[in-house]
């Protein structure tokens, strides 16, 4: 089917909204599944963490096929593999390692849905439109993950977690359809020149602009997926100690509106970026989180509308220079290394997505889950966090002009 460029990226969008839906269904239900398998809270981190590893150890493979093979073939694959995840969470988990090993094929499903879907709406556009496209996938995916916690609450509620699982599962497979509906099968253009080895980074590292948003891109998902992962359950634990007032609504409910008020961030933070300039803005989302996470955690003690509060800030703060950083990596790449960029842009930012929510996990057994705990769970965060914008300040700098005459260093 031949779409126009904007419905075209609308249906790709969609398709994406779709398959992202059962991203955060198991956070979402984690203290559910922490009570029925009995889960150490190491155990409930690896299971969130996961599918972020695996989405480290596939996308490097399925991204750089995108150079080679129509994006379309890579969906298919990794909306596939969602669709046969999410089924076998509602019908075969009974434990730790059942659902280890699905939560694993989720991760391998999502390296083939999220990058390569957002490279088949980048390739036919440049500059600012290119940029605004990107912003609109980040925030489409943003929303999906946002209502992601709604969405398994809900079926939950109405007839538990396994049907929960059995919804995602039918809108995965709806967004494997679409993709195989739309997308072209056409192979993408090819670079001059000798054939690059399917995984050789080389290049990509070798480019500095590239690297620094990778870098940042890096940290930012190791804060995303840690509060992701663990805001539910911290805001359950604190609304357990200090009772809830009677205007708050359930915790899925609440992180959900905070997702959806992080696209609009997300979106103000890119515009921003075109506007004042990209570095500053980071900087500012940086260190701002930075300040956040180190705060947050001891509010388990204090009150429950003040974790709230702190929760909802931290949130924002990440999503500032979320499509920012991704707009920068795309922007950066060189001729015919986009894929190859967006998968060690990737590949790089879920190995922080896997490290974030185990390190909280491991941080609340060590420390147990009060203030303790949790305050060095979320609060260890903040020095990756400064690290990463050190990184994305010194990579990131533009070369210092050089004067014609004047030889180089």
């Amino acid at each position: 089917m031949t779409l126009s460029g904007r419905a075209y990226v609308g249906v790709i969008i969609a398709a994406q909204v779709l398959v992202q839906i059962g991203a955060f269904a198991l956070p979402a239900l984690l203290p559910h599944y922490i009570d029925a398998w009995s889960l150490t809270k190491t155990e409930a981190g690896w299971l969130l963490g996961i599918f972020f590893a695996a989405y480290v150890a596939a996308v490097p493979v399925l991204m750089s096929l995108t150079d080679r093979l129509p994006a379309r073939s890579v969906y298919l694959v990794g909306s596939g593999a969602t669709a046969l995840s999410h089924l076998g969470f509602a019908l075969l988990a009974d434990g730790f390692w059942s659902a280890l090993v699905l939560r694993t094929l989720a991760g391998i499903g999502w390296a083939g849905c999220y990058m390569p879907g957002l490279k088949a709406i980048a390739d036919p556009l440049a500059g600012t439109a290119q940029s605004r496209a990107v912003t609109l996938h980040a925030a489409a995916v943003g929303i999906a993950g946002a209502c992601s916690f709604l969405v398994a609450g809900f079926f939950d509620a109405v007839a538990g977690p396994r049907m929960a699982f059995l919804a995602v599962a039918l809108c995965a497979a709806l967004a494997f359809l679409l993709a195989l509906r739309v997308m072209p099968g056409t192979p993408p253009p090819q670079a001059g020149g000798p054939r690059r080895r399917l995984l050789d980074f080389r290049p990509v590292l070798a480019n500095r602009r590239a690297m620094a948003w990778i870098a940042g891109y890096s940290v930012h998902t190791l804060e995303m997926a840690a509060l992701r992962a663990w805001a539910v359950t911290f805001l359950a634990l604190a609304a357990a100690r200090h009772g809830v007032p009677e205007w708050v609504p359930d915790p899925t409910v609440l992180f959900t509106a905070a997702g959806l008020l992080g696209i609009l961030i997300s979106i103000t933070g890119n515009e921003s970026a075109q506007k004042f300039g990209r570095r500053r803005v980071v900087t500012i989302a940086m260190g701002g989180a930075a300040i956040l996470s180190l705060a947050t955690g001891w509010m388990m003690e204090a009150s429950f509308v003040l974790a709230l509060a702190l929760v909802l800030a931290w949130n924002a703060a990440i999503y500032l220079d979320s499509s920012a950083l991704t707009a920068g990596t795309v922007q950066a790449a060189g001729l015919g290394l986009r894929g190859a960029t967006m998968g060690l842009h990737s590949m790089l930012g879920y190995a922080g997505g896997f490290l974030g929510p185990l390190g909280v996990g491991l941080a609340l057994d060590a420390f147990g889950d009060g203030a303790l705990g949790w305050g060095i769970g979320f609060g260890h965060i903040a020095l990756l966090t400064l690290a990463g914008l050190a990184a994305v300040r010194v990579l990131g700098r533009e070369p210092a002009p050089v004067a014609i005459g004047t030889p180089r260093a």
